[in-house]
């Protein structure tokens, strides 16, 4: 009698047990009567539900996840081949229609890898390479990602952000785009060369012409200076002079003979000259 009532015990236990369902924070769940669904549990906590076989739950990820979608070849607006690497972060925001679509995540990937390579296909394809690969990138993939969340929205999933981890050539094309980047990089080099050469060449004549005028001003202030210090000096002189006519005369015969008289020089005077008659003395 004891055994049975342990085991009758022991079937209820099992049978509360088969109730309960906790639901974590990071999960949603599904609850399933004979494969039909009835309820959606979104918040997290104790919920209850029917033993199996009656009713069933299906869990589904609340988090964000995220799908790396294999690197595609895509052709740009200006005929370029571009290879694509690219990354998808997406969420289950109706586990309901999530479950009566593609129900489980491997099918959902797939779906998503089909519709965000249509998207980026069709937007990739009305911009040039150098769009693809600058600035204008965000606003790219901002118009992709509205694109696919609206196509993935029957399926119960959000696109959350649609990003191109790094943007590659073909192997075939990369020598020919490598050489006209060079010519391309030189033309510039050239160019910057060039007017580096033009503007140092304006520097010079500048440099040239202000050392002229300032040589110029120089050597007329120069002049100006000597001339007037050469009158002050034959003032001086004049002033000096003037007061002992006998000795000027005597200086200036001896600075004569200075200048006439060497060892080379034959001197022929008449004899009334008045040079002469200071060596007569």
């Amino acid at each position: 009698m004891k055994k049975l009532s342990l085991i009758i015990i022991g079937l209820v236990v099992l049978f509360a047990i088969s109730t309960i369902i906790i639901v974590d924070e990071t999960e949603q769940m599904v609850i399933l009567q004979f494969g039909k669904p009835v309820r959606t549990l979104k918040d997290p906590g104790l919920n209850w539900k029917l033993p199996a076989p009656f009713q069933t739950s299906n869990s589904f990820e609340k988090r964000l996840l995220e799908y790396d979608v294999p690197p595609e070849e895509i052709l740009s607006r200006d005929k370029k081949s571009l290879i694509i690497d690219n990354y998808v972060r997406w969420k289950i925001v109706d586990p309901l229609l999530f479950l009566q679509t593609v129900r489980a995540v491997p099918t959902a990937k797939t779906r998503l890898d089909d519709i965000v390579y249509s998207e980026l296909r069709q937007e990739l394809g009305t911009h040039d390479m150098d769009e693809i690969i600058t600035e204008t990138r965000e606003l790219i993939m901002s118009k992709v990602t509205t694109a696919s969340n609206e196509e993935t929205s029957k399926y119960g999933i959000e696109v959350v952000d649609v990003r191109i981890r790094r943007v590659d050539l073909p192997q075939e094309n990369e020598a020919s785009i490598y050489a006209r980047m060079e010519a391309e990089r030189k033309r510039q080099a050239n160019k910057f060369r060039s007017e580096g050469e033009e503007e140092a060449q304006k520097i010079r004549a500048a440099t040239d012409r202000d050392k002229t005028v300032i040589l110029a001003d120089a050597y007329k202030t120069a002049q100006e200076i000597r001339g007037e210090g050469e009158a002050k000096a034959l003032d001086i002189y004049a002033s000096s002079y003037s007061k002992s006519p006998d000795f000027y005369e005597f200086i200036r015969t001896l600075e004569t003979y200075e200048k006439v008289i060497d060892k080379k020089t034959t001197l022929v005077l008449p004899g009334d000259s008045k040079l002469l008659k200071q060596l007569t003395q």
